[in-house]
């Protein structure tokens, strides 16, 4: 999913002013390394100019935030919390 949305052109925040640019860092944060990669190596937009741009940030937020719930399952297995 992070691949598919920078093909599309999604924005990668790297500073955030507004409340939901916060949560969108937040969910991209959760891409862990293709988050700081991607800063540092300048993929990603800086501004959205086309309409599936939208939909590429979107499928990079939720990119992260499908590993930050992949992570807590897998803790939550772990720990016996949650049978399988």
């Amino acid at each position: 999913m992070f691949v598919m949305g920078l093909a599309m052109k999604g924005k990668i925040y790297s500073g955030a002013s507004e409340i939901l640019e916060m949560l969108g860092m937040a969910g991209e944060l959760g891409n862990g390394l293709l988050y700081f990669a991607g800063r540092t190596m300048g993929w990603g937009a800086d501004q959205v100019m086309v309409t599936t741009a939208d939909y590429g940030t979107k499928f990079i937020e939720v990119a992260g935030l499908l590993n930050v719930i992949a992570a807590v399952d897998a803790h939550n297995l772990r720990t016996g919390r949650k049978a399988s």
